[in-house]
């Protein structure tokens, strides 16, 4: 990042917005400004108008927001975001799915990550933003070996691949990521491969490099991170490496949750559940060896989400169990985070920003 962008940042508004499970006493969909310099979060509004909002994508453009709304019956809300405070814009879209957990925008459609009933689902978007019933529901098959998580798939995140040709879905149910097709004119799915990975490790959330040559999944039932090499040509992966990202005398039992890429591709950040830690891991010039620099305190309990802000220049975590959002300002250097606010949030479960 060039000095000239960092100050131009500094100088624009910036907007975040925090899901939260309403169930568990969260507001909703809260919006807030996000001060450059400090990286504070003020907040100016937020809406209740849908059910456990646990995950949030802006669409292009900042003007609408998108949410899952984690239930039984499953739904996608779009919310006018251009106001200090969400409106809902017509009512929430059926998935055909159940307890959606994750949502991504690729080709004019929403598509989410059904964790409940382990699928994945497309919906179309009208032409003011607002979502539409699925007309494609991708199921996933298959079981592994803890018979309390695994009894069945559980997708848990969707990823359109660097290009837009490929989308992959993060099942933590079978041990796998599955890559499939999507048709931008019908919305319809077409399951290409299936990438198996160490049984019971329970894969949760992915994030690819920023050049595009290699994506690494974090495992929610062991603190584990598999490195994989991916050719976009044949839309397949690799498996080549399983480091740990905790210190092999961590004693808590840990999950797991959220990893994000440096923009320069020289960091990943992985946010566990139990040690209540942000890990930072090095990597090398092959891209294949994830190395742990160390961990550091995560503010709060339970960070079910972590998120860069635009500029790669903070973290924010949403810590879910003790309700706040905490930011660290990153070292250029070193990569490691230190702390620098937080803001008290109920039930908070993701970050994200226009």
């Amino acid at each position: 990042m060039v000095a000239d962008e960092t100050r131009q940042g500094e100088h624009r508004g910036g907007r975040a917005y925090i899901g939260s499970f309403t169930s568990a006493g969260g507001r909703g969909v809260v919006a807030a400004s996000v001060d450059h310099r400090t990286g504070t979060l003020t907040v100016t509004g937020a809406s209740d108008a849908v059910t456990d909002p646990s995950f949030l994508v802006p669409a292009p453009g900042g003007g609408v927001l998108y949410a899952v709304s984690e239930t039984e019956e499953g739904a996608v809300a779009a919310f006018d975001v251009t106001g200090p405070a969400p409106r809902l814009l017509g009512p929430p879209a059926p998935v055909g799915g159940a307890h959606p957990t994750h949502l991504a925008l690729a080709h004019g459609h929403a598509l989410t990550a059904n964790y409940g009933s382990g699928s994945v689902s497309a919906l179309p978007l009208g032409p003011g933003g607002a979502p539409h019933p699925a007309v494609e529901v991708l199921r996933h098959h298959g079981t592994g070996p803890d018979p309390e998580r695994q009894e069945g798939p559980h997708a848990h995140q969707v990823v359109p691949a660097p290009g837009g040709r490929w989308v992959l879905s993060v099942d933590l149910g079978t041990d796998s990521v599955h890559v499939s097709a999507l048709d931008p004119a019908t919305g319809g799915l077409t399951a290409h491969d299936e990438t198996p990975l160490r049984p019971g490790s329970g894969p949760r959330h992915l994030a690819f490099h920023p050049a595009g040559s290699h994506v690494y999944v974090l495992a929610e039932l062991a603190p584990t991170l598999t490195v994989c090499r991916w050719d976009p040509g044949a839309g397949a992966l690799d498996p080549v490496e399983e480091p740990v990202v905790l210190p092999t005398d961590a004693e808590a039992v840990s999950h797991p949750s959220g990893i994000v890429a440096a923009p320069d591709g020289r960091f990943l950040w992985a946010a566990v559940r139990g040690d209540d830690t942000i890990a930072v891991l090095a990597l090398d010039e092959t891209r294949e060896e994830p190395r742990i620099v160390t961990t550091v305190p995560c503010g709060g309990h339970w960070p079910r989400d972590l998120a860069l802000d635009p500029w790669g220049r903070r973290l924010y975590v949403a810590n879910e169990r003790s309700g706040d959002v905490t930011w660290f300002d990153i070292d250029p250097t070193t990569g490691v985070p230190s702390p620098a606010g937080s803001l008290e949030v109920p039930a908070a479960s993701c970050v994200a920003f226009a």
